[in-house]
């Protein structure tokens, strides 16, 4: 799915703007609400809707009891969003392919 994806262009979606908009926005409630439901502060939930933080297991875990999202989706969403965002900083990373030596 990621090469249809960037093959048509399209940035694959920070994790928090799912939330944000088919939860938080979908169920009427404010990030202040959906903190107090989560069990979680306010502003760690404002990070993730906002796209300044990642999405941890524990609050996948956390949105899974709290709302029926698969935390193993949210946990894919997080690891695609990572991984392109990783691929865009290769040529940062000085590492060679290592060849064994041959005998």
């Amino acid at each position: 799915m990621n090469e249809v994806i960037e093959r048509i262009g399209m940035k694959t979606p920070h994790v928090g703007a799912f939330i944000r908009e088919e939860i938080l926005d979908e169920l009427g409630l404010s990030v202040s609400k959906g903190a107090e439901v989560l069990g979680v502060r306010r502003a760690t939930l404002s990070d993730l809707v906002n796209e300044k933080a990642a999405l941890s297991p524990e609050m996948a875990l956390r949105i899974e009891k709290a709302f029926g999202v698969k935390m193993d989706l949210l946990l894919k969403m997080q690891a695609g969003y990572d991984t392109e965002n990783m691929r865009q900083h290769a040529d940062e990373i000085a590492v060679q392919r290592y060849a064994a030596p041959t005998p």
